[in-house]
């Protein structure tokens, strides 16, 4: 049972970095458009097959801020129904690039 609890967790570590490689990606695409829309575009088809991701894209004078948020379910068996599915969150900040 330790092993498998140990199994779920490197799942959800697998899970947290591969939301913050997506908030990185969906800023990077938001700040070279200048357009919130790019940012859900570049967290799902450049940086993760995770679904679904939540991406919330902030564009402000001079930088972009987007916050990627995924349910990484538990799911491993025996350990998994005794946990909760765990919420993942990351947010990514980039300046915006000039037109």
């Amino acid at each position: 049972m330790f092993v498998l609890g140990l199994l779920q967790v490197a799942l959800v570590a697998r899970d947290q970095l591969a939301i913050e490689l997506a908030a990185r990606e969906a800023a990077r695409a938001a700040a070279v458009s200048a357009q919130p829309s790019a940012a859900a575009s570049g967290a799902a088809e450049r940086a993760t097959t995770l679904q679904p991701l939540a991406v919330v894209a902030q564009v402000g004078p001079s930088a972009v801020t987007v916050t990627v948020r995924h349910r990484s379910r538990t799911d491993v068996p025996i350990v998994g129904p005794l946990i909760a599915d765990v919420e993942l969150e990351a947010r990514a900040t980039m300046v915006l690039e000039p037109p």
